[in-house]
């Protein structure tokens, strides 16, 4: 099976054949100037798709009180991002959700946002959501999106570097150990809380990338 070519593939190529025409003294083909602006215009709507999915999916939120942390659909929305936009849209979308939230538009879980939001206690997660994007859209475009035994091992591995992320990012804010097994730790409030209700999500994520992006290619062409 051949493996999903990388986001942005197409506009290399078409790079470096204006490139060429122009050494010739040639115009460029029209169409293929036309074909590029077009995908650029696709690539930001999908980055600002894939920002404004996970701001909703923040909007889903559940907080615990014992915790700073939130139960929120912001990880289902992640993992199917990176697995429908390839990587550097992925990124880009993760990005922008934290920059828009930074600057103050309500994208965070419950409504919040603004600087002191963007770099509190959840920090970690912000990151981690950005560099699973970027793991769980490698995957997807060498073929792990394509059934869902594969597809789940990469929201896994996603899943991972998030809580990573998020977790030591607690510990370091809270001021407490990563993990001591007397429950005041990071583990405790930032990973114990969310395990079962995150193997739903990534099941659900697996099952649903497959389709995803089958209806992202067929929008594609």
């Amino acid at each position: 099976e051949k493996q999903r070519p990388p986001d942005g593939y197409g506009d290399e190529l078409d790079r470096g054949q204006e490139a060429e025409l122009r050494e010739r003294g040639a115009e460029p083909d029209r169409r293929a100037v036309d074909r590029r602006e077009q995908q650029r215009v696709d690539d930001a709507a999908l980055v600002l798709g894939g920002a404004l999915l996970t701001a909703a999916a923040a909007q889903i939120s559940i907080p615990l009180g014992f915790t700073p942390v939130p139960v929120t659909g912001q990880t289902l929305a992640v993992l199917l991002v990176g697995a429908t936009l390839g990587v550097r849209r992925a990124v880009a979308s993760q990005v922008l959700y934290w920059v828009l939230g930074a600057v103050g538009f309500p994208f965070y879980s419950a409504g919040e946002g603004g600087w002191e939001a963007a770099t509190g206690s959840t920090f970690g997660y912000f990151v981690g959501f950005v560099l699973a994007a970027a793991l769980v859209g490698h995957l997807a475009e060498r073929g792990q999106d394509r059934s869902f035994v594969t597809s789940a091992t990469a929201m896994l591995a996603g899943t991972v570097v998030i809580y990573l992320c998020g977790v030591s990012w607690l510990a370091y804010s809270l001021g407490v150990p990563f993990y001591s097994g007397s429950g005041e730790d990071a583990f405790t409030y930032g990973l114990a809380p969310f395990i079962v209700g995150d193997l739903i999500k990534l099941a659900v994520a697996a099952a649903l990338t497959p389709m995803a992006w089958a209806w992202l290619r067929r929008s594609d062409g």
